[in-house]
């Protein structure tokens, strides 16, 4: 007979097991535990690609927003904000910072003309392709401890626990 396994939450849920605390169920701790243990690695991953370019998760964030945004790579500060959940003030800085870098430029809003956009340029799309590229490999040999049918399935499982997040979130 082959014994799983164990990790750092196994031991973890054998210490809290032994509390016998009736709210706590020991799967839904497991599942939370792993999911917040995974997304720090990979967000510590991520981190680790930007340095090396000078970029940090929240300025990644930003050019994202634009990479991925209409065709022309461009949006204003406040939708910006909005898609990022963070203040005005939060994205001038983020916005300064990645100007003196020569990856967004500002320009004038050619429907308002109090307002400006803004527009990732040539450089910023070359960092950001170039990021991305290294951090998509990285998550794929990440994901390689399952095979393509497993990643399906846990993408299923996933998607799901999302959904009804989400619908708890419009309630």
């Amino acid at each position: 007979m082959q014994t799983e396994e164990r990790d750092h939450i196994d031991r973890f849920l054998e210490r809290l097991e032994n509390l016998g605390h009736p709210d706590i169920d020991l799967e839904v701790e497991g599942i939370v535990d792993r999911i917040g243990t995974i997304n720090k690695r990979i967000k510590k991953g991520m981190e680790t690609i930007l340095a090396e370019y000078d970029l940090t998760l929240p300025d990644w964030s930003v050019m994202s927003r634009l990479r991925l945004s209409s065709p022309d790579h461009r949006s204003s500060p406040g939708e910006l904000a909005t898609e990022l959940e963070i203040s005005s003030g939060a994205m001038t800085s983020r916005l300064d910072r990645l100007e003196q870098q020569g990856f967004v430029r500002r320009l004038p809003d050619p429907g308002d003309r109090r307002g400006i956009v803004v527009e990732l340029t040539p450089e910023g799309n070359a960092a950001w392709d170039r990021t991305a590229g290294i951090a998509g490999r990285r998550e794929a040999f990440f994901a390689s401890a399952l095979t393509k049918d497993e990643q399906r399935r846990l993408n299923v499982l996933l998607r799901k626990l999302l959904l009804a997040l989400e619908a708890r979130e419009t309630q």
